[in-house]
């Protein structure tokens, strides 16, 4: 019911969105190859802002996945990098230190 009820508020948003027309792309840099295409704007790939972690064995990826790993203040993150490629930005924290883990 409760996802009914969501998908149901947010159906109306995504439909005027998806009628709305794309974002102009900017002319590539001059430098870029030819054979080379632009997809996206900049900056209409979303970050995520309030990852949430599991310990390695509760992990739902396979042992040999590969994973951006970092370690703050002594406290190990590891990053999904098959989640990296689809928003490029982690924006973190560790006590009071903000970090981004960016792929």
């Amino acid at each position: 019911m409760a996802v009914g009820l969501l998908m149901s508020a947010v159906a109306p948003a995504l439909a005027q969105e998806a009628a709305s027309s794309p974002p102009a792309l900017p002319e590539p840099h001059p430098d870029m190859p030819a054979e080379f295409k632009q997809l996206l704007p900049r900056g209409h790939i979303a970050s995520v802002d309030a990852p949430q972690f599991v310990t390695a064995a509760e992990a739902e990826i396979s042992e040999d996945a590969w994973v951006l790993g970092v370690v703050v203040e002594g406290q190990a993150r590891a990053y999904s990098l098959n989640l990296l490629n689809r928003h490029e930005v982690v924006n973190d924290h560790v006590g009071d230190t903000a970090f981004a883990a960016v792929w």
